[in-house]
């Protein structure tokens, strides 16, 4: 009889330690719920004088939350954001809505993309003939 009351004690209290969390957590308020159900993008940008990121020290690099909301070092996380997910991602595809005139000096500039966006791995470098056809590249992006 006393092995049959311990081990329906151990039953119990076993019980209530596995499933206990569990029934918490049907229970949570949406104070305490996930924030959003979208896969991450998180990304570091840099830009540095030159024509490779591998022999370039970076000047300047900002961070770009895009997912669940846009935000990060970036002077303008909103815009680019927004600029990135018209491209799908793909800073590649990037491109300034109007076109800008920039002279045909040769002053290299790379810039770097690495992180995550939309759960997806991100690495991409583009050297650029110069800061102003940098800047021509993207509305916002990779002006910062």
């Amino acid at each position: 009889m006393r092995n049959t009351a311990r081990r329906a004690a151990t039953l119990g209290l076993t019980a209530t330690a596995v499933c206990g969390p569990l029934a918490g957590a049907s229970l949570a308020s949406p104070a305490t719920a996930p924030a959003s159900l979208h896969a991450p993008s998180a990304l570091v940008l840099t830009v540095g004088r030159g024509e490779s990121a591998a022999t370039t020290a970076p000047l300047r690099a900002v961070t770009l939350t895009c997912a669940p909301t846009a935000s990060g070092s970036h002077p303008a996380p909103a815009a680019a954001c927004a600029e990135l997910r018209a491209a799908h991602g793909d800073p590649g595809a990037l491109s300034a809505d109007e076109p800008v005139t920039c002279t045909r000096e040769y002053a290299p500039v790379v810039v770097t993309v690495d992180g995550v966006w939309q759960g997806r791995r991100l690495s991409y470098e583009r050297t650029f003939a110069n800061e102003c056809v940098k800047n021509a590249g993207s509305t916002s992006v990779f002006t910062f």
